[in-house]
Formats: structure tokens, C-alpha cells, sequence
């Protein structure tokens, strides 16, 4: 529940502001592209100053290029001043550029959120950003078919098609109230699940030919090396999804993909069924949530990452059963 006082903050420095730069997390993914997004088109709409929206990422999921404004998002920040709106991200690294001068509207659903914005609109109950800023934008504007179009497939996205366990009545009355606004839900779907490229396709192939059993079956690992990235072409968007191929396993609790990055990191990304995955990626210093959570190791050997993370499944006692 957002309070008045909340409310109230973020309109007073909305309507104070000279500029909005709104900022979208490094590897995007739909919430955080469709809350930006949505968010734009609202404060185009209601406010007579500058507004950009940015994300610094080398590469933008297309599938998501139906999306209203798509085409504006910028790859770097233009107002050197001016109120800052971050979105679904719960640190200041996660978004790819300094912010620590700026004033910040704070919008996310991590309950590992940092809190370091003027003001914080983080609720981590919430399923999604996009469910967050609708709550808070419906307060003081209208949502237009477009916002409510974005918000929607960020929610859509982020629950996994509503399969996540923070799915809830409020989730399917947020739904609801969005697709009055004008949404066609079929259209969200469709785009979402029905536009994948031949890259995502070649690189799933190659993933799932890497996948490795652990612990009865029920511990699920997998691994992109940059060779296979440079063979299929694939970016980091077209391994969007990939991780939860191994999750849909009948017996698999935990999930988890790693990505050899182009400097030697490694991108690692867990998934949980009933189970806090977050405290698992919080032991490499990464966050997210229970049931999804990831984090960028800088170096590592991948022998050495796998079997930290099957000793912490172990001493955090996330498999039952």
C-alpha cells in the first residue's frame, strides 16, 4: 500500500523538477523496460519539462520493441542535473551509471532494496516494479491504453505468466483494472511468447545440452560459454527465459544458468520453486527474490562457483522434500 505521504513527496518533486531522466537496470528485462516505459509515457503527458528514459545496456530486448516509445530509450544519460526515477533495480550499481549526486525517485519490489532514493517506493510484496509505479501513478494521473499496456506486460513478464507465488488476488485486480485501461492482454502474450529469434533458439539448444543434474535431480545447472554466445549470435536478451527451462523439470527445486560474460565474468542466474534462491545468490553478493534472484561475478572458475553453490543449497537447506 502506497501512503498518502508518499504519494505527496513524489508529486512535489515531479512538479518541482527542471528535468526527468528515468533510469532502467543493466540486462534489461520487461519489467524493468515496461515500468520505465510506462512511466515515461505518463510523465510526457503531465509534465511541461525534458523527459528522457535510458538504459546503458549494449543490447535492448527487440521483443519488446512493441512497447509505446520503445524508440526512445537512450543509451546514455543527456541532463547532467534534474530528478532521477530508477526503475526495478534494488541497488545503484544495478542501473550501469553514477547516480550518487541525484535526486531519485526510488520504484522497485526487491525486499533487498537499498533504499537510496529522496524518496522510496518499494514494496516488496508487489510482483513486479510495473505494479508499484501503477499504484503510485494512478494516485495523481490518468493511465492512457499506452502506460497501462506496459505496465501490464512488465507484470505479465515478471510473474511468469501469473505462475510466480507472489501472484495474488491484488495482482489479478491490478491486471484487471489495466486491461480496462484499454490493454488487449492477447496482444502482451503473444508479443512476449511468439517473437523469440533464431539466436534464442540455438543458444537454448546449446544450454540445454550443457545442463548437469545435482542432488537426486532436484538442483538443475547449466552453462553458456562466450564460444557459444559468438556461435549463435545470441545477446543477452535472447537468454532471457533460458533458466526456467531447467525449473520446468518435474523434479527440480532449483535452477540455475551461468553465462560467460566478454570480460570473463560470469553472469549467474538462480530460480527457485518454493524455495529462497535470493539467500543463495546473496552468498556470491547478489540479490532479487525468492523465487528469482542472480548476480555478476567479476572472476570466478565455473568448478569452483558450482560447487559453492551446491554446498550453500546445503547449509541454507533449500531443497525439501
Amino acid at each position: 500500500m502506497i501512503s498518502d505521504e508518499t504519494a505527496k513527496a513524489v508529486q512535489k518533486l515531479l512538479f518541482k523538477a527542471g528535468s526527468v531522466t528515468i533510469v532502467t537496470h543493466i540486462n534489461p528485462d520487461a519489467d524493468t523496460i515496461g515500468t520505465g516505459l510506462g512511466v515515461y509515457t505518463i510523465l510526457k503527458r503531465i509534465l511541461d519539462v525534458p523527459v528522457e528514459i535510458v538504459n546503458v545496456s549494449k543490447d535492448l530486448p527487440r521483443y519488446l520493441d512493441f512497447l509505446p516509445s520503445f524508440t526512445k530509450i537512450k543509451k546514455r544519460i543527456d541532463f547532467e542535473t534534474g530528478l532521477v526515477i530508477t526503475c526495478d533495480g534494488g541497488s545503484l550499481e544495478r542501473f550501469g551509471v553514477d547516480l550518487s549526486d541525484r535526486k531519485i525517485i526510488n520504484i522497485d519490489h526487491h525486499h533487498s532494496n537499498d533504499m537510496f532514493g529522496a524518496v522510496n517506493v518499494v514494496i516488496a510484496e508487489y510482483a513486479s516494479a510495473s505494479q508499484v509505479a501503477y499504484r503510485l501513478f494512478e494516485r495523481f494521473a490518468t493511465i492512457t491504453p499506452e502506460s497501462a499496456l506496459c505496465f501490464y506486460t512488465a507484470l505479465l513478464s515478471d510473474t511468469l505468466y501469473f505462475t510466480t507465488s507472489s501472484v495474488n488476488a491484488e495482482v489479478f485486480e491490478v491486471a484487471r483494472e489495466l486491461i480496462s485501461c484499454g490493454v488487449d492482454p492477447s496482444e502482451s502474450a503473444r508479443n512476449l511468447t511468439q517473437r523469440h529469434s533464431l539466436a534464442s533458439l540455438r543458444i537454448l539448444e546449446r544450454a540445454l545440452h550443457s545442463l548437469s543434474l545435482y542432488m537426486e535431480g532436484r538442483v538443475a545447472l547449466m552453462y553458456i560459454s562466450k564460444s557459444d554466445r559468438m556461435a549463435t549470435g545470441a545477446t543477452m536478451p535472447d537468454m532471457d527465459g533460458v533458466v526456467d527451462h531447467a525449473r520446468s523439470l518435474a523434479v527440480v527445486q532449483i535452477a540455475v544458468l551461468m553465462i560467460e560474460l566478454d570480460d570473463g565474468g560470469i553472469k549467474i542466474s538462480f530460480r527457485g520453486k518454493e524455495c529462497d534462491v535470493s539467500q543463495l545468490a546473496a552468498v556470491f553478493g547478489g540479490g532479487g527474490h525468492k523465487e528469482a534472484a542472480g548476480v555478476i561475478l567479476k572472476e570466478a572458475q565455473t568448478q569452483e562457483i558450482i560447487d559453492t553453490i551446491l554446498e550453500n543449497i546445503s547449509i541454507l537447506g533449500l531443497i525439501h522434500g
